[in-house]
Formats: structure tokens, C-alpha cells, sequence
């Protein structure tokens, strides 16, 4: 296990019908509130209201920027700090999944920024500079951007989705009430789903020996995914159900079970590429990826891990590492096809390679993957995952 640093100091206020305590969080950080929220649901079931209602009791100038993108642009960043500096924001309020978060995140840093917003999205893992303080309101589980400190921001005029991040952008407070989550589709349950669990396996699959700590609880929250997924995908309104997807997600990517293992994820920079150019839905584009990620790594090398893998998430009782390696990849193909999650790419619009190549290329160039990642990916080899989601596939 390597060296880390864990300092998380996001207040959680985990459960049901907490947002009375919105306005004692708010007030510590001054009056002047932007509310930022993506299409319109948060209306449909009623939380945007009770979100006002606190806030007008509670006496805050309240500031709006309606209509964040699933794949947060760049452009509605720059909209929110262009509020933010006009109005004197001195808190930024996300109401809504990852992507609001995200751009809520990216606006509470840009606010303070000297230079261009993209600029400080380029700066990448190396941002340090100082952001307005967050708060949000979840209502969707997938990315864990309500307890970390990282955002990831689309710019589609140079086709890129880029990941970027520093301790100042880590949300002061979270509201998380898996009743928000009620209303959620099948198909976005099961996409951020697939979302929560790629986070656990690209922490999982790490060069770092030696993380039995790390390993087990990621082991324990993907069985905890497996479980609840289909549960809510059935009775939308299970609470234990919403309540462990929601907590998986936080878990999930909040350094519990990525510190101490050095290296760079794989199928987020692949995926991030197939957004920027088709802006397809983040955690389907992982779930096509991933079971071909994983059968490409597969060697004599990495086969232990993989058998680990199947033995103690899927418990998979062939006795043969390599085989065992095979039926838990095939397991989470499967699992994800039983949650009606598609996974081919031309089931999402990509019929052809003709961008891979531009793809791969930039997936190596902004990320360390060709160095740094559990298996070496060049440009030649994401070319290779990308080609195989252009078809069903069988691993065992």
C-alpha cells in the first residue's frame, strides 16, 4: 500500500426530510445563493420548491442558472461565474446529479479564477486555486461528486470532456435523501448504477499490491450494487434500496477506496472521448467499455486479481483462475444486459470507428495511461476496446 492523504470533511446529512437544516448550512457562509439545476425534474417532483421555501424563509438573495447539460459544457460554466461575479454570490447551491455538481464545482473555482474557465479545466489534477463555498442536494446515485473534490467539464467545440479538481472544490455540506431518487428512470438508475461500479473496479485495478483494505470494501460495495440496482429498478420508491445506491456512490469515490493505490484509471479517459464527440450518457458508455477493458488486460500477469475478482464479488465457483477470470467478466456483461443497460455501442448512435483513432489519441495524451494505468493502453489498444463494443461479445 502506498503513502496517502485522507481529509474529507464534506457534512453529510444522510436521510429523510432533512432540508430544514438547509438554511443553518447556508448561513454559514453569507446570504447571496446560486441555485444551479439541470432540466427541470427537480420541479416535477416538488424539491424545487421546498428548496425556495427554505431559502425564502431563511431570507437569502437567491440567483438561478436552470438547464445544466448531462455532459456539463463549458459555456454554462462560464454563465454561472458570469453571475456569481455580478451578483456577489457568496454560495453556490447544486440541486441535482453529478453533472449539476460538476458544473456547480467548476463555476464556485471559476468565480475566483483570473483566467479563462477552460484554462483552469486544463490545469487538470493540479488545480489549487480557491472556490466560492458549495452545498448540494442530491438526487441522482452515480458519480460520488457530492463528497469529492473533483468535477469532470465538456468543451465541444475542441471535442474534449476533461476531468479537473482541488481541495477547494470539495462541497462544504450534502444533502442526501434517497427519497430524491424516487423518481428516477430505469434508465438513468441503471446507468448511474454502472457508474458507481466502474468507480470501485477503476480503483480496484491499480498496479498498487498490497490494498486488502481498499480491495475489500470496493469488493463489498460492488456486491452492494449488484444487490440494489435490479431492487430499485423494479419498486422505484424501495427506500433501503435508493438508500444503499446512494451511499455506495459517496463510498465509491471519496478516497476510501482509491488512496494508497497509486496509478490512472482506464475506462474513464476512453469514455470521457466517446462523450466529447457523442455526448452519450457517462455510465452506459462504461458499461459497454469495462467487459472489454477487462478481457484486454487479461493475462498470466493480471489473472489473480481478475480470479479475486470473480471469486469474491460474483462468487463464482470454478476453481481454474483464468477460467474463474472469464465467467466474472461475462457475469457483469450479463448483470449489465439484465438491467437493460445497452451494450453495444451502435446501441447508442456509434455505428463506426471512423473517430477512434482521433479518440485514442486524445484519450492518451490528457491521461496517464500508457503509463500509469493497470495495463499499458496505447493508442493501438483503444482502438482494439473501442472496435470490440461494435459487437456483442461472449468472454467465457
Amino acid at each position: 500500500m502506498d503513502n496517502f492523504n485522507f481529509h474529507v470533511t464534506t457534512d453529510i446529512r444522510f436521510g429523510k426530510d432533512r432540508l430544514n437544516e438547509l438554511p443553518e448550512v447556508l448561513n454559514q457562509f453569507g446570504k447571496k445563493v446560486l441555485v444551479t439545476y439541470g432540466g427541470g425534474s427537480i420541479k416535477k417532483i416538488g424539491l424545487y420548491d421546498q428548496v425556495m421555501a427554505q431559502l425564502k424563509a431563511n431570507g437569502n438573495d437567491v440567483f438561478e442558472l436552470a438547464g445544466v447539460e448531462p455532459n456539463p459544457r463549458i459555456e454554462t460554466v462560464e454563465k454561472g461565474i458570469a453571475i456569481c461575479r455580478k451578483e456577489k454570490i457568496d454560495v453556490v447551491l447544486a440541486v441535482g446529479g453529478g453533472s449539476t455538481i460538476d458544473c456547480a464545482k467548476a463555476i464556485a473555482a471559476g468565480t475566483l479564477y483570473a483566467g479563462q474557465a477552460w484554462d483552469m479545466v486544463l490545469e487538470r489534477k493540479n488545480f489549487n486555486g480557491p472556490a466560492l463555498p458549495l452545498v448540494t442536494i442530491l438526487t441522482l446515485a452515480a458519480t460520488g461528486s457530492e463528497m469529492n473534490s473533483g468535477a469532470v467539464i465538456s468543451n465541444l467545440t475542441t471535442n474534449q470532456k476533461l476531468g479537473f479538481g482541488g481541495p477547494s472544490m470539495l462541497p462544504k455540506a450534502s444533502f442526501l435523501d434517497p427519497q430524491n431518487t424516487f423518481s428516477v428512470g430505469k434508465y438513468q438508475t441503471a446507468a448511474g448504477s454502472a457508474d458507481i461500479f466502474s468507480h470501485l473496479m477503476e480503483n480496484y485495478f491499480k498496479q498498487t499490491v498490497g490494498s486488502d483494505v481498499q480491495d475489500f470494501v470496493a469488493e463489498g460495495l460492488m456486491r452492494t450494487v449488484i444487490k440494489n440496482c435490479p431492487i430499485a429498478l423494479k419498486t422505484p420508491t424501495d427506500y433501503d434500496a435508493r438508500a444503499n445506491l446512494m451511499w455506495a456512490s459517496s463510498l465509491a469515490l471519496n478516497g476510501l477506496t482509491g488512496n494508497g493505490k497509486l496509478g490512472s484509471w482506464s475506462c474513464h479517459p476512453i469514455e470521457h472521448e466517446l462523450s466529447a464527440f457523442y455526448d452519450i450518457t457517462h455510465g452506459v458508455g462504461l458499461a459497454i467499455l469495462t467487459p472489454r477493458w477487462m478481457e484486454y488486460c487479461l493475462s498470466e500477469d493480471t489473472v489473480d486479481k481478475f480470479a479475486q475478482y470473480a471469486w469474491n464479488v460474483w462468487q463464482v465457483d470454478e476453481k481454474v483462475p483464468m477460467m474463474a477470470a472469464r465467467m466474472g467478466i461475462q457475469k457483469l456483461y450479463d448483470y449489465f444486459k439484465a438491467c437493460d443497460i445497452p451494450m453495444t455501442l451502435p446501441e447508442v448512435g456509434i455505428k463506426d470507428d471512423h473517430k477512434f483513432a482521433v479518440m485514442a489519441e486524445q484519450a492518451v495524451k490528457f491521461n496517464a495511461i500508457k503509463d500509469q494505468a493497470y495495463v499499458s493502453l496505447d493508442e493501438q489498444a483503444v482502438v482494439e476496446i473501442l472496435n470490440n463494443c461494435l459487437t456483442e461479445s461472449s468472454f467465457v
